[in-house]
C-alpha cells in the first residue's frame, strides 16, 4: 500500500512549482479573458502557502484570503482591518517609489508585490469591502470604520499609479465611481476619495453624469470651503466638452461632423444645469474665489527658498530636532503654505466659473456672478493676491520658472485672465469691470462726442460694480503696460482687454483705453519690443483691430506713433508675416477707410484720411488685391479651423465692400488674372467656390449665432447670406458669379466636399 507523500517530498515540490507557475499563467489569462481563477480566495490556503516560497509572494496571496474571510457580512471588520493594514505595509514602499521615481511605464519587476496584490485579486476585494454595506438589507445602512475606508482607498490609489490598466478597470465600474461620491461626505474619508476620484476621471471614457451622484445637492452643500474647492478638480472633469483646449486646431469640417453625430445637448451641458440647480452652489464659489486670505499676503517667491533653507539644514543638523523647531522659518513657512493652497484652491473655482460662463446657460451664470458681486470682489485682491508686486529676490515656486505656466502663481493668473475674457465677451455685464467714476467718464465721452449712451451702460446697476479708486479694467491695463517682453502673460492680458471691446463697436469705450496710452502700448510691442511670438502678436493685432475699428481718432494716433518710413515698414512687416494672425486688423482697417470715404464732409476725417499712412497704404486697390490673393491661398476646406476660418470672412469683407461700389468684377476678373499670371487657372477661384459653399453650409446652420459677424462688420448679416449667393451663381453670364470667370476646362468644383 502506498504511504502519502508529504509536502517536502521532492517529488511534490517539483509538481508545486510547476503548479505555482500555472496559476500565475491561469490568473493572467483571467484578467484577459474574463473566465477562470479570479482571485486567491478560490484556491486552498495549503497550497498558496507552498507555492509563495518558490515565487516570492512575500505572503500576499495568503493576506488576501484571510482578508476576504474576515470581511464577509456582519463579520468583525477589526480583524479585516488588521490584515489589509499588514498588506498594506508590504505594498507602501512600492508606491513611494512610484511617486518619486521618473518612469514611462510600469513593470512587473518595478513593483513585484502591487503586481502580485492585483494578480490575486485584491483590487476586485477592496471595491467589493467599500461597497458591502450597499448590499445590505437592513433599513439602516451599517456604518464602516473610517480607518479602513482610507486604507482600502489609499492602497486602490497607489494600485492605480504603479500598475498600468487598474485606474480604467475602476474606471469600468459605474457603479463604483458613482459610490466614491457618497464616501466624501465623511471629512476623514474626503481627501483619499477625491484623490482616487480625479484619477478614475481622468481616464473614464465616458463623462459621468452628475445627477446620477446619490444627493449631490446635499453632498455639495455638506462640504466646508476647502472641500468645495478641492471638489472643483472633480468637476472640472465632469463639465469641460473633451479636447476643448485643442479647439482651434480642429477642422471646422470635422467638427460639424461631430455635432451632427452627437446628442445635443451633450453631457457635459447637462452636468453644468446640474451644477447651477443646486442652491447656492454659484453663490460659495463666488465666496471662495473671492475671500481675502493674508491680507499682509507673505511673498509667495520667497517660499521655495525657506524651503530650500530648512531642508539644508535638516541635512546638517538632523541629530539636532530642537535647532529645527526654533527655527524662525518653522513658524514662516506654514504661511507661506497657506497661500500656495489658497491660490490653487481659486484656480479650480475660477476654471468652474469659467466654464460655466461659455455654456449655454451662460445669462444665467451671468446674472448670479453679478448678484454676488464675483467682478468687485476680485478687483479687491488685485494687488493683494492676484498680481501683487514681486520683490527683487524674486524667487522660483515649487522648482519652476517664474513664466512657467506649472506653477500655482502662474496658473492662477492665466485663470483669472480667462475668467475675465469669458466674463466681458459680448455681454452687457462687461461694465462691471469698471468702478463709478469711470463709468461717468464713460457717460462723458459720449456726451463729449454728441452720441447716445451705450444702453448696457445706461443699464448697468451701480451697486455692483467695482470699488476703490479703480476698477479691474484699469488695474489690468496698468499691469500690462508693465509686463516684461517675453512674459507668458502679454497673451492673455490682450485677450481679456479685447474681450471688452468685442461686440457692436463703442466709440466711448475705445476713447477710455485710448486716454490710458493702449494703443501706443501696443505698437511699441508690435514694432519696437522685439517681439517674436506668433500667439502675442495675433493677440496685439486682433486687439489693436477691436481698438481703432472706425475710430479716426485712433487712426491719427496711429499716425502719430508710426512716424517714419521705418517704422511703418516695420508695422507692415508684422502683418505680412502671418495673415492668420493678423488679418481681423486688416479687416479693421478696410471697413474703417470705407466708412471714412463716406465722411468727407468731417474736416477731421479728410484731414486723417490725407494724412494717415496706414488709410493711404489701404487705399489703394492693388494692396488691398494683394490681401485678397493671399487670404484665399492660404486656406481651403479641409484646412479650416476656429483660428484661421477669420480669414475666408476677411476675403468676404473685401468683396462686400466692393459689391457696394459696383466694383465686384473688377476684383473677380483680376483673381482670375493672377491665375493665368501664375499659370495655375482656375486653382484660386475653385478654392474660393468650394469655401464660400462649405460658409454657406457652416453659417446658415440653424444652431449657429451669426450675430458675432454683423456686430464686428456692421454689415447686415442678409448681406452676408445675399453676397455669397451672388458669388456662387450658377448663371456664366452673370458678372457677379464665380463660374463666370473659371474656363469651363479647368473648373473644378467639388461637389461631395460637404456631403455627410
Amino acid at each position: 500500500m502506498a504511504t502519502p507523500l508529504g509536502l517536502d517530498a521532492p517529488c511534490l515540490r517539483g509538481k508545486l512549482r510547476k503548479c505555482s507557475s500555472n496559476i500565475v499563467t491561469k490568473f493572467t489569462a483571467s484578467k484577459i479573458t474574463g473566465r477562470g481563477f479570479s482571485r486567491g480566495t478560490q484556491l486552498p490556503a495549503g497550497l498558496l502557502q507552498e507555492s509563495d516560497k518558490h515565487n516570492k509572494w512575500y505572503g500576499i496571496p495568503v493576506l488576501l484570503q484571510k482578508l476576504y474571510e474576515s470581511s464577509h457580512p456582519n463579520s468583525d471588520l477589526l480583524q479585516a482591518h488588521s490584515f489589509l493594514k499588514i498588506l498594506s505595509s508590504r505594498l507602501s514602499f512600492e508606491a513611494m517609489t512610484c511617486v518619486t521615481e521618473d518612469r514611462k511605464t510600469a513593470q512587473e519587476s518595478t513593483f513585484p508585490n502591487m503586481y502580485t496584490f492585483d494578480l490575486f485579486g485584491g483590487v476586485d476585494l477592496l471595491v467589493e469591502i467599500l461597497m458591502r454595506p450597499t448590499l445590505t438589507m437592513q433599513k439602516k445602512t451599517p456604518k464602516m470604520n473610517e480607518d479602513l475606508v482610507k486604507d482600502c482607498l489609499s492602497v486602490l490609489y497607489n494600485c492605480g499609479i504603479c500598475i498600468e490598466g487598474v485606474t480604467k478597470s475602476l474606471a469600468a465600474r459605474d457603479d463604483f465611481v458613482l459610490f466614491l461620491f457618497t464616501l466624501m461626505t465623511n471629512k476623514k474619508t474626503f481627501l483619499q476619495t477625491a484623490t482616487l476620484i480625479e484619477d478614475i476621471l481622468g481616464v473614464k471614457k465616458e463623462m459621468i453624469p452628475l445627477e446620477g451622484i446619490p444627493n449631490l445637492s446635499g453632498l455639495v452643500q455638506s462640504f466646508d470651503q476647502q472641500q468645495l474647492a478641492n471638489f472643483c478638480r472633480i468637476l472640472s472633469v465632469t463639465i469641460s466638452e473633451p479636447d476643448a483646449g485643442n479647439d482651434d486646431k480642429h477642422t471646422l469640417l470635422a467638427k460639424n461632423a461631430h455635432q451632427k453625430k452627437t446628442a445635443s445637448p451633450s453631457r457635459a451641458e447637462i452636468n453644468q444645469v446640474t451644477l447651477l440647480n443646486i442652491p447656492g452652489f454659484i453663490e460659495r464659489l463666488c465666496k471662495l474665489a473671492t475671500r481675502k486670505w493674508l491680507d499682509n499676503a507673505l511673498v509667495l517667491d520667497a517660499l521655495m527658498q525657506m524651503a530650500t533653507e530648512e531642508t539644508e539644514q535638516s541635512s546638517t543638523e538632523s541629530s539636532d530636532e530642537s535647532s529645527l523647531a526654533t527655527s524662525p522659518l518653522r513658524h514662516r513657512l506654514p504661511q507661506s503654505m497657506k497661500i500656495v493652497h489658497e491660490i490653487m484652491y481659486k484656480v479650480e473655482v475660477l476654471y468652474v466659473l469659467c466654464v460655466l460662463l461659455m455654456g449655454r446657460q451662460r445669462n444665467q451664470v451671468h446674472k448670479m456672478l453679478a448678484e454676488f458681486r464675483l467682478i468687485p470682489g476680485l478687483n479687491n485682491l488685485f494687488d493683494k493676491l492676484i498680481w501683487r508686486k514681486f520683490t527683487s529676490s524674486n524667487h522660483v515656486v515649487h522648482g519652476q520658472n517664474e513664466n512657467c505656466d506649472c506653477s500655482p502663481e502662474i496658473s492662477f493668473k492665466i485663470q483669472f485672465l480667462r475668467l475675465l475674457q469669458s466674463f466681458s465677451d459680448h455681454h452687457e455685464n462687461k461694465y462691471l469691470l469698471l468702478n463709478s467714476q469711470e463709468l461717468n467718464e464713460l457717460s462723458a465721452i459720449s456726451m463729449k462726442a454728441n452720441i447716445p449712451e451705450v444702453e448696457a451702460l445706461v443699464n448697468t446697476d451701480r451697486s455692483l460694480v467695482c470699488d476703490g479708486k479703480k476698477g479691474l479694467l484699469t488695474r489690468l491695463l496698468a499691469v500690462m503696460k508693465r509686463e516684461p517682453p517675453d512674459s507668458s502673460f502679454r497673451f492673455w492680458q490682450a485677450r481679456a482687454v479685447e474681450s471688452f471691446l468685442r461686440g457692436a463697436t463703442s466709440y466711448a469705450d475705445q476713447m477710455f483705453l485710448l486716454k490710458r496710452g493702449l494703443l501706443e502700448h501696443i505698437l511699441f510691442c508690435i514694432i519696437d519690443s522685439g517681439c517674436t511670438s506668433r500667439d502675442v502678436l495675433q493677440s496685439y493685432f486682433d486687439l489693436l483691430g477691436e481698438l481703432m475699428k472706425f475710430n479716426i481718432d485712433a487712426f491719427k494716433r496711429f499716425n502719430k506713433y508710426v512716424n517714419t518710413p521705418e517704422k511703418f515698414q516695420a508695422f507692415l512687416t508684422q502683418i505680412n508675416s502671418s495673415l492668420v494672425d493678423s488679418n481681423m486688423l486688416v479687416r479693421c482697417i478696410v471697413l474703417s477707410l470705407d466708412r471714412f470715404e463716406s465722411q468727407t464732409e468731417d474736416v477731421k476725417v479728410v484731414e486723417v484720411l490725407s494724412e494717415c499712412s496706414l488709410l493711404s497704404y489701404m487705399a489703394r486697390v492693388e494692396n488691398r488685391l494683394s490681401f485678397l490673393f493671399r487670404l484665399i491661398n492660404i486656406i481651403n476646406v479641409q484646412t479650416l479651423t476656429q483660428e484661421n476660418v477669420s480669414c475666408l470672412n476677411t476675403s468676404l469683407v473685401i468683396l462686400m465692400l466692393a459689391r457696394r461700389k459696383a466694383k465686384l468684377p473688377f476684383y473677380l476678373n483680376a483673381l482670375r488674372e493672377k491665375e493665368y499670371a501664375e499659370k495655375y487657372p482656375g486653382c484660386m477661384l475653385n478654392n474660393f467656390h468650394n469655401l464660400l459653399r462649405f460658409w454657406q453650409h457652416h453659417y446658415l446652420n440653424k444652431d449657429k449665432d451669426s450675430t458675432c459677424l454683423e456686430n464686428s462688420s456692421c454689415i447686415p448679416f442678409s448681406y452676408w447670406k445675399e453676397t455669397v449667393s451672388v458669388l456662387l451663381g450658377l448663371d456664366r453670364t452673370s458678372l457677379c458669379a464665380i463660374v463666370r470667370y473659371i474656363d469651363e476646362p479647368f473648373e473644378d468644383l467639388d461637389r461631395d466636399l460637404l456631403e455627410d
